[in-house]
């Protein structure tokens, strides 16, 4: 089977043609290696190649042009609207076919220790690579930026790179080396030069400060073009995609009092997230892939003819290769959430059709309010999917601290104790929230019309499975807990969620 890895080098130099060139020119040399994309910014004095080939040789070519970086910029003359630690800022690798996430980690720790080795430029992991869970975010990494950081690892331990020596290299700084899944760039110009209005946006855009789930975003100057931009990074263009975020930015600028005037794509970016902001724009009925040109014929000539799936086949197929993936996450925990937020969404369906027939007009208002709740009980456990696996992806992270010494075991140890009971703590919400949808879904019976109680029926058999599903994770990261009365706690939970599911007795949740 072929292999294909994506490296996506982000170099500290935008303005000048001629070394961008060079650095493309290094990577290229390397037999097997395909450049597909190269952008430049003024701006942000900023270039990114992007490369795709067989592992080893990406591999070999991402370290050619961190040395030819290394020759070509020096950080300390540097410039620019985007934060850096390095002439190689950031170099991650992105599974394409025929390897996995855990292919890309074993090949960034392999060339982040390669690059010190070659040219004692000191090295940080992130994303699914970090070996802190706290390295996982690059933000948290290039905190200070090159000029913050090079002063603060010299007196700061936690500071310290992953590899190399607590200082940075005096000209090439830090290379953050990582392994994560595709990712857009992409990138928002309003019609004002006031940087604070950008940086306004991006706190509404990004997930950490209550934003969009899977989105990065900050406000950046762009002084060439007397703008202001929200730059944004889509960590998962399909559970958040380009045109949620551009009508977000679109609200959010007409608030402030200014207008979008244009957006652009850094790199290179799936036709399928073309395809879906076609879909929501157009407003087009019953969309598939099937129906672009390009995609049937390729499916035709390779012999396997491309069936038109249902939107809502379509929908879920994302979430279905994620759970299939030889992976850790998403596990067992996100799929009960998942069961639990399917059956929150029947129970807000029933509800809300049921409302609008004559034979349930004596009952509009306890049906309102089960709209009302059984939707936030939705959102939290469709949230509930993420957090579990993040919780599961912390307990990795932590496994994975130094443990040379006997001050490093014992930090290790309480990294992980700390991480189990999260990953513990997230399915016992899940199956609290479930068991007590249960209840809501069963009392829901004798209120809603009676020709939708198999859909109720079918979300109740859902929520039960939620909530012992969740209890199993519960149980399995329990056994890794050091603290007795702690897990005796949780136990008396769970028992409790059990005998609640047991009873036959239906308890009105408030409607």
């Amino acid at each position: 089977m072929r292999r294909l890895i994506e490296c996506v080098p982000n170099f500290s130099e935008g303005r000048d043609p001629a070394k961008v060139e060079a650095l493309v020119g290094a990577m290229r040399a390397v037999e097997g290696v395909y450049v597909l994309d190269r952008e430049m910014d003024a701006d942000h004095n900023r270039s990114v190649i992007t490369l795709v080939g067989e592992p080893e040789a990406v591999a070999e070519a991402a370290l050619r042009g961190v040395g030819k970086a290394l020759e070509l910029i020096d950080l300390r003359r540097h410039t620019g609207a985007h934060p850096r630690v390095g002439s190689t800022d950031v170099l991650p690798f992105i599974p394409i076919e025929g390897a996995t996430l855990e292919d890309c980690v074993a090949l960034a720790r392999k060339v982040g220790r390669e690059i010190w080795e070659r040219y004692r430029i000191p090295v940080f992991f992130y994303e699914a690579a970090a070996t802190r869970p706290d390295r996982a975010s690059l933000e948290n990494i290039r905190k200070g930026q090159f000029e913050g950081l090079r002063e603060e690892v010299l007196r700061n331990p936690d500071r310290a790179p992953d590899v190399g020596e607590p200082r940075l290299h005096p000209t090439a700084g830090a290379t953050v080396v990582g392994a994560r899944k595709f990712l857009i760039a992409y990138n928002i110009n309003l019609s004002t030069p006031d940087v604070e209005v950008a940086k306004k946006i991006a706190r509404a855009v990004r997930f950490s400060s209550g934003g969009f789930r899977y989105a990065k975003a900050m406000g950046v100057e762009l002084k060439a073009r007397g703008l202001a931009q929200v730059s944004i990074n889509l960590t998962d263009f399909e559970q958040t995609p380009m045109h949620r975020v551009f009508e977000l930015v679109k609200c959010e600028a007409d608030r402030y009092g200014c207008a979008v005037v244009g957006s652009e794509i850094v790199g290179l970016v799936p036709k399928k997230a073309l395809e879906m902001t076609a879909d929501f724009y157009l407003q087009l009925e019953n969309f598939s892939a099937a129906q672009v040109l390009e995609n049937h014929l390729a499916a035709t000539l390779s012999g396997a003819p491309l069936e038109s799936k249902g939107k809502l086949a379509t929908l879920a197929q994302p979430f279905l290769e994620a759970v299939a993936e030889p992976t850790a996450t998403p596990g067992g925990g996100s799929a009960a959430a998942l069961a639990g937020a399917l059956a929150a969404s029947l129970g807000q369906m029933v509800a809300g059709l049921s409302r609008k027939k004559k034979s349930q007009a004596a009952h509009v208002e306890p049906l309102s309010a089960a709209v009302c709740e059984l939707r936030a009980a939705a959102q939290m456990l469709a949230e509930a999917i993420d957090r579990d696996a993040a919780a599961y992806e912390a307990v990795l992270a932590a496994s994975r601290l130094p443990k040379d010494t006997a001050e490093d075991h014992r930090r290790r140890d309480a990294a992980i104790e700390r991480a189990t009971r999260g990953a513990a703590e997230v399915p016992m919400q899940v199956a609290e929230a479930a068991a007590d949808l249960y209840q809501r879904l069963g009392h829901l019976e004798s209120i809603s019309a009676a020709g939708m109680l198999s859909d109720l029926r079918v979300g109740r058999l859902l929520a039960a499975a939620a909530a012992r599903g969740a209890l199993e994770n519960v149980a399995i990261n329990l056994e890794s807990i050091a603290e007795r009365a702690y897990v005796a706690e949780m136990k008396a939970r769970a028992a409790a969620i059990e005998a609640r599911l047991a009873s036959s007795t239906v308890v009105a949740a408030g409607y």
